[in-house]
């Protein structure tokens, strides 16, 4: 079950912002926590917990892409705007979600579920985490065992026979196809992008129609192959 999600909304339009209150106000889930006309505004409060930014692209003084950089802790970010020609310079950060203004239900109504989606897969890997205590693949590198944490793994690309799992600070291999991988249930949370390569879900931070971008601004190739099986990204 997703936990309260913690909200914060930036806009400088007080009408708009108004109306973005209201569309937050219909799931029980959602607590905003600040409302700002301006990003220089709400700066202070990037100290506090919050799990989700809406935010308009453009501002007085700030800009949102700007406030984004400084808020890059805040876990999932939706960008509200008037300027869909930005919808490509957003997903080059770290974005959940573009949504063009004037703002529809039934568009904010699907932007709220990647959310949901989002944390929820946040959530079951860190369950799994804690159930398991020790959610961990061991392998033998130059006659030592490392542990490699699943969750710290950002993508897996096939070279061959081998594998290799690449986390933030290291590239391991491992002698095991990518598809042989994929079929074990720990790696459930991947998803195949690439005829050489396998991501996690909740990693994905936007696509295109021949690329994914995940966290840390890394971007892989989409296969044509394997474009349906991305679907669920599709607004």
């Amino acid at each position: 079950m997703i936990t309260r999600i913690k909200c914060m909304i930036i806009d400088d339009d007080e009408l708009d912002r108004l109306v973005l209150q209201h569309h937050v106000r219909q799931y029980d889930n959602i607590e905003i926590v600040a409302s700002f006309n301006s990003a220089e505004k709400a700066v202070p409060y990037l100290e506090f917990p919050i799990d989700l930014l809406i935010c308009e692209t453009k501002l007085i003084g700030m800009s949102g892409l700007e406030f984004r950089k400084l808020a890059h802790k805040i876990p999932a970010c939706i960008f509200v705007s008037s300027h869909p020609e930005l919808a490509a310079e957003v997903f080059e950060m770290d974005t959940l979600d573009f949504i063009s203004k004037p703002l529809k239900t039934e568009r904010f109504h699907d932007s709220i579920q990647k959310v949901f989606n989002f944390f929820e897969m946040k959530e079951k890997c860190d369950c799994f985490d804690a159930m398991l205590g020790e959610n961990c693949i061991k392998i033998k590198e130059g006659g030592h065992v490392s542990q490699i944490k699943l969750t710290d793994i950002l993508y897996l690309e096939a070279l061959k026979d081998y594998t290799r799992l690449v986390t933030y600070d290291k590239k391991h291999c491992i002698l095991d196809s990518l598809g042989n991988l994929l079929h074990k249930s720990f790696f459930d949370s991947f998803v195949r992008i690439h005829r050489s390569y396998a991501v996690p879900r909740h990693f994905i931070r936007g696509k295109n129609s021949h690329e994914i971008e995940l966290i840390h601004q890394i971007k892989l190739p989409i296969g044509r192959t394997y474009k349906e099986s991305l679907s669920f990204l599709d607004p």
